[in-house]
């Protein structure tokens, strides 16, 4: 729980699917590469310590917001949690910076930013958002800096995940609003209201529905069919019904299905990479 396993599992397949469906389309067998599973490693160490020490700052908070969630100080010693944070992010960066100085220093920016979300930024007005989502792109660019292959569709895919992590981001915020006014946070909603915060999330949604609809509409002219297919079905209409549900939430509980439908637009996109090789 402390780790979020299930989130580890995402990523682990994003990576895969970057590197199998994007980047080496029909080569599994790039999966099985050395340096390859060193780079996953990494990336999910590094995520790992992520969890960890933004639960070492937020216990007070989650003792608010998912009192049912509280790992550190009840189940984990504080200590003991800050040790694993430093032995998880040192081990990370340390096999990345083993297999090149590039994702060597990609990789301890991800750690020191997530320790600045965990430790401040995330208590700031749309910095701890734009943090998270400039994270969520970083791991999917990672196996292209590592091959550089020049393929630019993994680029729209980063992007296309920055713009939906920021979303996800600011509904956990409206969503954690009791717990974040308590200890002297000042998110967007705290800051700028419920309303005024939706219109920013808006914004982004639909930023990334203009990308979506572009991709969908250069597919259905050029191709592959099954991929223009997949991203109108379970991305496009869902984001649809996405901003809807963006501009009726009024409640706390709205806020969370906000956020457990950005998860499942995600895998969905991340799934479609499976279809997206050879595209340029």
């Amino acid at each position: 729980g402390l780790v979020r396993w299930p989130n580890l599992l995402i990523m682990l397949l994003s990576l895969a699917l970057v590197r199998a469906g994007l980047l080496l389309p029909g080569q599994l067998g790039a999966l099985l590469a050395p340096r390859f599973g060193l780079l996953v490693l990494s990336a999910l160490l590094v995520a790992a310590a992520g969890y960890i020490i933004n639960d070492y700052y937020d216990v007070k908070i989650d003792a608010i917001n998912r009192p049912d969630r509280l790992v550190v100080g009840r189940v984990v010693r504080r200590r003991t949690a800050m040790l694993a944070h430093l032995v998880l992010s040192g081990a990370g960066v340390a096999l990345a910076a083993f297999l090149s100085p590039l994702l060597g220093g990609v990789t301890l920016g991800a750690a020191l930013l997530l320790w600045g979300y965990s430790a401040r930024f995330k208590r700031v007005a749309l910095v701890g958002n734009v943090s998270i989502g400039a994270l969520t792109a970083a791991l999917v660019l990672l196996p292209e800096l590592q091959l550089r292959t020049g393929n630019p569709v993994v680029w729209r895919y980063a992007l296309a995940a920055f713009l939906l992590t920021v979303v996800r981001e600011i509904a956990k915020d409206v969503e954690d609003m009791r717990g974040d006014a308590q200890h002297d946070c000042h998110t967007l909603p705290l800051v700028l209201g419920v309303v005024r915060t939706k219109w920013v999330a808006g914004f982004f949604l639909a930023c990334l529905g203009i990308l979506t609809g572009g991709a969908v509409a250069w597919l259905a002219v050029h191709g592959p069919w099954p991929l223009a297919a997949w991203l109108g079905a379970l991305v496009l209409l869902p984001l649809g019904a996405l901003a809807r549900l963006l501009v009726l939430a009024d409640r706390r509980h709205h806020f969370r299905q906000l956020s457990t439908w950005c998860k499942g637009i995600m895998l969905a996109g991340v799934l479609s990479m499976a279809l997206a090789g050879g595209v340029g």
